[in-house]
């Protein structure tokens, strides 16, 4: 892989873990992932640092950050796309937003539902692959999304996938890469184009309890 080929730093804390990918263009350089359940604002930038260190790049070298945007964790994705922005600022380089919902979907052809743990019996829920798409929504098993298409056998990844592929006559399937290389690789199908905003959390519900006293760096203005 050339040199000259874009580097894209990923990093995801939406869910229980830091996840953290450098792609150089096709490649993947270095990944990582640790489980956390907390801890993961002190942890996301020496993560960051190592995976960048491990694979030989300075962050001088980025030409872009890609963040996961949620849904999920409200903290966790305060904490990272907070660091997102900031990087992009210090940098001087893009930072891209991708949803966990098309993360996961990422790679997978055909109509592709793609579903993730709200709690309380909730899903986050969106569908890929249709001729209009779809919109992420937060559902259960019974609302789930009615735009897809009859007939399309679609797969279906993540939480009860396999109760989501009986009830839409679909096939269960697994994500084809871990998040935060989905992730980068999603960024760099976006990168350089103009339209792309800057990454902003992806809310479908209220947070299920005040926030916490520990609060999450702030969101910088654009």
């Amino acid at each position: 892989m050339s040199s000259d080929a874009p580097l894209i730093l990923g990093f995801d804390t939406s869910a229980p873990h830091c996840a953290v990918a450098l792609l150089r263009g096709t490649e993947i350089l270095v990944q990582h992932q640790e489980d956390m359940a907390r801890g993961q604002a002190e942890r996301l930038m020496p993560l960051l640092e190592e995976t960048l260190a491990e694979g030989g790049a300075t962050w001088a070298d980025l030409n872009a950050v890609a963040v996961g945007i949620g849904p999920g964790n409200f903290t966790g994705i305060r904490i990272s796309v907070s660091a997102a922005r900031g990087l992009a600022l210090g940098l001087d380089v893009p930072a891209i937003g991708v949803s966990s919902l098309e993360a996961q979907a990422f790679g997978t052809a055909g109509v592709v539902i793609s579903s993730l743990d709200a709690r309380r019996e909730g899903l986050y829920v969106q569908v890929f692959g249709t001729l209009t798409g779809s919109q992420p929504s937060h559902c259960t098993l019974d609302t789930l999304p009615s735009d897809i298409p009859a007939g399309t056998e679609p797969s279906c990844l993540g939480h009860r996938a396999d109760e989501i592929a009986a009830l839409c006559a679909g096939t269960v399937a697994t994500a084809r890469y871990p998040v935060a290389e989905a992730i980068s690789r999603v960024a760099a199908t976006r990168l350089g184009r103009i339209d792309v905003p800057p990454p902003a959390p992806l809310y479908l519900r209220e947070a299920d309890a005040a926030p916490s006293r520990d609060t999450p760096p702030a969101l910088l203005d654009d």
